[in-house]
């Protein structure tokens, strides 16, 4: 006697209907974890070359750091959609990593802005056109 087959479910399976495996998740986690840090050396390592081929140009190393700047927050912007995915499949160690991930990046985000802006103060405002300098002797000053 045949048996009839099983009705197919009906019911979709989202990533999220059910928790990651344990090694799955870690698997994804370190995974994604080394290939950012690769990525970020290259990256550093592609700065530090176009800041020795500049020879001291100041406009290209600050182009080259202006484009690391940005990259930089780019980058965040990956990891943390990264870290949402993760959150989504419902992989709590690759979500912890890729926010500790994304700490990082921000943290050096942070720190590049600074850096920048500490080398590159705005310029002082022009003086008042009303303005008039007191002399000694001049009789101007109040």
């Amino acid at each position: 006697m045949a048996q009839p087959l099983p009705e197919p479910s009906t019911r979709r399976h989202f990533p999220w209907s059910s928790r990651t495996p344990l090694g799955t998740d870690l698997a994804g986690g370190i995974l994604l974890l080394m290939i950012e840090a690769a990525l970020g050396v290259w990256k550093l390592f592609g700065d530090g070359m176009e800041v020795w081929a500049a020879q001291g140009d100041q406009t290209r190393i600050d182009a080259s750091d202006l484009s690391g700047i940005a990259w930089l927050g780019h980058f965040l912007v990956v990891v943390l959609i990264l870290a949402v995915v993760a959150a989504l499949c419902r992989a709590p160690w690759t979500t912890v990593l890729q926010l500790l991930a994304a700490g990082a990046a921000g943290a050096l985000l942070v720190l590049a802005q600074h850096s920048y802006d500490q080398h590159h103060p705005d310029p002082p405002p022009p003086p008042n056109p009303h303005y008039t300098p007191c002399y000694s002797g001049s009789g101007r000053c109040s």
